[in-house]
């Protein structure tokens, strides 16, 4: 009696097992909406897609000149003349890809401080490891000249107010800049007594300054050097 009950238990389960499988075999044997790859909506249209009335046509980029039109209600401006300095900076940048305007201005700012100060103070060493030769020749002549009267000079630059470059090119394969410098500066001359022979101490003159520097673009350093100077004078 009871392998009966037990054989219609078995029945029962294989039942339920069958009608299960049917289920399962009827929904995932179906295909919905979202079968398959999902369409690239960025990809151009597949063919007979173009005849879709629901299909809008985009402006083709290809057409630079359509395509500004379409932006900015009509065709491209023409590219004004190019400013020479910037010219001459990208020619520089485009030699040393690691040469930066700003970084070249702080340190013209500090030569001209430096050159400067040298100079006033007849110091050739340092003077003559900032300037080329010509220059140093000049500065030299210079404090000679002071040397043997028994002058010495004093030169103060209380401000640099403009510092800004005029001319940038390369010449073969040196980079030339030149900046002008407007500059507050108190100068002295004195006697081989001490006193103020040209000058006012208590006084600040506005001096205008043109300064060349130029560096080899195929040497390892990176220094620029004083190669000439010029005022408005």
């Amino acid at each position: 009696m009871g392998n009966g009950f037990q054989f219609l238990d078995i029945i029962f389960f294989a039942l339920i097992a069958a009608f299960l499988i049917l289920r399962l075999r009827s929904v995932l044997g179906r295909r919905d909406g979202f079968g398959g790859r999902p369409r690239d909506p960025f990809a151009p249209p597949r063919q007979g897609e173009a005849d879709n009335e629901n299909v809008v046509p985009l402006p083709d980029h290809s057409d630079k000149g359509a395509f500004d039109e379409i932006v900015d209600g009509g065709p491209a401006p023409e590219a004004g003349p190019a400013d020479p300095i910037a010219a001459g900076l990208a020619q520089i940048k485009r030699a040393d890809p690691a040469f930066d305007t700003e970084d070249f201005l702080v340190g013209a700012r500090t030569a001209f401080e430096m050159i400067i100060h040298a100079f006033a103070a007849g110091d050739s060493d340092n003077l003559r490891a900032l300037v080329s030769r010509e220059v140093f020749a000049n500065f030299a002549a210079e404090i000679a000249k002071r040397e043997e009267t028994g002058e010495t000079q004093e030169t103060i630059v209380t401000a640099i107010r403009v510092s800004d470059i005029v001319e940038a090119n390369v010449d073969g394969r040196a980079a030339h800049i030149t900046v002008k410098f407007v500059s507050s500066q108190t100068n002295l001359t004195r006697d081989q007594e001490g006193r103020v022979i040209d000058g006012d101490p208590e006084a600040t003159t506005e001096v205008t300054d043109f300064w060349t520097f130029s560096r080899s673009l195929k040497a390892r350093d990176p220094n620029w050097t004083l190669v000439a100077t010029g005022t408005l004078d």
